[in-house]
């Protein structure tokens, strides 16, 4: 239990750092304003193009009488806005790292220049971070897509698929939300992908501390846009404590040892 608390306080300092450093809040913010954008005008366009995009792919129904030409249609009309919405909830933080990369990366160098000790470089150049982040982002979207189509199927067991389940799916979506996060930080320490997991593996109940309130509140693009600067901050503290370059880890100092040892590998 002090795990999930140590990663749950990670977050609550990275938004106390951005709200103390106004102007890396404002910095941080931009991203986010830029992809709620985006995604309420594609969201507008689905709302209003629904009815047409299902007309087109039901022509069979054409001539069926009434109610149930109306009754298929419009039902389909809502399952597919919704398929949308939800589409839009789980990658709304992969696609707001990606526009803001720039952003978050020199927020989150900022942000281990105050903590004290050396920054990080990658050494790589702006258009190779781009596509190594745009790479990870859809791998773990899958990863993620994978995890919902079993969860999906779960959720139909009685009992199980009622209480079980939903907090399952509630933890994976932490855990990889924690990933994109951190992701940011490590990049920056050479890890890839296949280390980043192992590492955050080697920590799951701290991982799972800072990313599950976060998966959340981040259900609401819009909450979302004004904590993502402090979730990046955040987990650039988080990533600092698992790799041993901040806070150190007093709970489990042979795991902790275990999961640098698995990301070098």
């Amino acid at each position: 239990m002090r795990d999930l608390g140590a990663g749950l306080g990670f977050l609550i300092k990275g938004q106390r750092w951005v709200f103390g450093h106004g102007k890396w809040f404002g910095v941080g913010l931009l991203p986010g304003l830029i992809t709620l954008v985006l995604y309420a005008g594609a969201l507008v366009g689905l709302g209003y193009g629904a009815d047409d995009l299902v007309a087109w792919a039901t022509p069979f129904a054409d001539d069926w009488s009434s109610p149930w030409l109306g009754l298929l249609r419009n039902t389909l009309t809502v399952l597919v806005f919704v398929l949308g919405l939800f589409l839009a909830v789980i990658t709304f933080t992969a696609v707001t790292l990606l526009v803001g990369q720039p952003f978050y990366e020199s927020l989150s160098e900022e942000v281990e220049r105050t903590e004290g000790g050396t920054v990080p470089e990658s050494g790589l150049p702006l258009w190779r971070e781009l596509w190594i982040s745009a790479r990870d982002s859809v791998r773990v979207l899958v990863r993620v897509g994978l995890y919902t189509i079993l969860l999906f199927a779960l959720g139909f067991v009685p009992v199980a698929g009622q209480t079980v389940v939903p907090v399952i799916g509630f933890c994976v979506t932490g855990y990889f939300l924690a990933e994109e996060l951190t992701a940011v930080a490590l990049q920056r320490r050479g890890m890839v992908l296949k280390d980043r997991l192992a590492l955050l593996r080697a920590h799951r109940m701290r991982t799972l501390g800072f990313g599950v309130p976060l998966g959340l509140v981040f259900m609401l693009p819009f909450v979302a846009v004004f904590l993502m600067p402090g979730a990046v901050a955040g987990a650039t503290l988080l990533a600092r404590g698992l790799v041993g370059d901040g806070e150190p880890d007093e709970e489990e100092p042979e795991d902790a040892g275990k999961g640098e040892t698995a990301a070098e590998g």
